[in-house]
């Protein structure tokens, strides 16, 4: 046998691989952002689309993850769930990204689940939400009615001396599973729901409500809309109304309301992440945004502060699983941290965040005054039946 002969095919087999490895090393790592840049989120989408850029401008300015850049794919969900099928089929089969980080109405996020699934894409849902949507292949670092609801009900209970409340909310999954828990929370603690009405994802026209809200006399007033744009609509349809009923806003962010101006003053509300947060992480994260984007910059807030750490969380998972392979980067998702803005946060709890909550009123100029804040809300069993 010729040993040399034998030896040189094996050789370029060998450099074959070299290469294709080397190749494959230098492709970028792309992350999907399925967002409301239309419909109802549209509002609050700049803000979110700001905050990924930023995490991604950052961690490939220190070297990438796994030595590879990322890449941003944004595409528009159109806030809804036939928007969010073309988007998550756009990014999972025609841009083929190895991960998506999105928020999102609950309508969306539900439509691209399955396609989540189908893909096998790691998906990080960044949105707060109504709860208990579980798939194998989500983590959620957003907050759920069993963080959110108890702040606001028990300090109208107890310094607003609240005991009957009227519910309004969008009606699709987060409006009505919101306010759902919110019903079941305040009766477990003696008070009383005498009105709870809906009106359409897309709906404007707050009139007939307003008017059964007058009607009923309710102590305390809770709604829970889509965010954004019905966030704005019912707040100034209120004032208009002349009703002064104390205000909690389970879906309201610090961006939207101080885009709101007087409309906002004196609205209940209850957040994971709020700007006056005193930390290095959070002063490096809004400085950072104005330095980035200038007069252009949107107030971070609650929905576009997750989105940024959300990317850090990713990348301390493929680091730690020391791939982007899917099923690997799933299991590690469950056991890294990202201690940023908003304190250590880890998605170990049922797939989901433990967070500390901030009551806060709306001031005048749109700013927001912490009242009480709550460490290391945990957020319940979620989906402990996920492995």
């Amino acid at each position: 046998m010729n040993l040399a002969k034998t030896l040189r095919p094996l050789s370029v087999i060998a450099t074959a691989v070299t290469i294709f490895s080397a190749a494959h090393a230098a492709e970028p790592i792309k992350i999907g952002v399925a967002v409301g840049l239309s419909g109802a989120n549209s509002v609050v989408a700049p803000a979110v689309v700001q905050s990924s850029q930023l995490a991604v401008d950052e961690i490939n300015a220190a070297g990438g993850i796994l030595g590879r850049k990322v890449e941003l794919e944004i595409v528009d969900d159109a806030s809804g769930a036939v928007g969010a099928q073309k988007a998550f089929d756009t990014l999972v089969y025609e841009k083929k990204v190895d991960a998506i980080i999105s928020m999102e109405t609950s309508a969306a996020r539900n439509a691209g689940l399955p396609i989540v699934a189908r893909g096998r894409v790691p998906f990080i849902y960044t949105s707060f939400y109504e709860g208990h949507s579980c798939s194998p292949w989500m983590y959620v670092n957003g907050w759920v009615p069993e963080q959110q609801v108890a702040p606001i009900v028990d300090y109208m209970m107890k310094t607003q001396k609240a005991k009957s409340f009227f519910l309004v909310g969008s009606d699709y999954a987060f409006g009505r599973g919101m306010l759902g828990f919110t019903r079941k929370y305040i009766e477990q603690h003696g008070g009383k729901v005498v009105g709870e009405e809906y009106l359409p994802i897309d709906g404007t026209e707050w009139t007939p409500i307003l008017s059964k809200i007058r009607d009923a006399k309710p102590d305390a007033l809770i709604s829970a809309t889509a965010g954004g744009a019905p966030n704005v609509s019912l707040a100034k349809q209120l004032k208009g109304a002349g009703l002064t009923v104390p205000y909690g806003n389970l879906a309201i962010d610090e961006g939207t309301a101080k885009t709101m101006g007087d409309v906002a003053n004196g609205m209940y509300m209850s957040a994971s992440y709020l700007t006056s947060i005193d930390n290095k992480q959070n002063k490096h994260f809004v400085q950072a945004l104005d330095s980035q984007f200038g007069g252009k910059v949107k107030t971070p807030n609650e929905l576009s502060e997750p989105q940024y750490e959300a990317f850090y969380l990713y990348k301390e998972a493929v680091e730690k699983a020391g791939s982007t392979d899917a099923s690997k980067v799933i299991k590690a998702l469950q056991d890294v941290s990202f201690d940023g803005p908003r304190g250590p946060v880890s998605m170990d709890k049922s797939r989901h965040a433990p967070l500390s909550m901030r009551l806060g009123q709306v001031q005048p100029d749109g700013s927001i005054k912490i009242l009480q804040t709550f460490d290391r809300v945990d957020p319940g069993a979620q989906c402990p039946n996920i492995k």
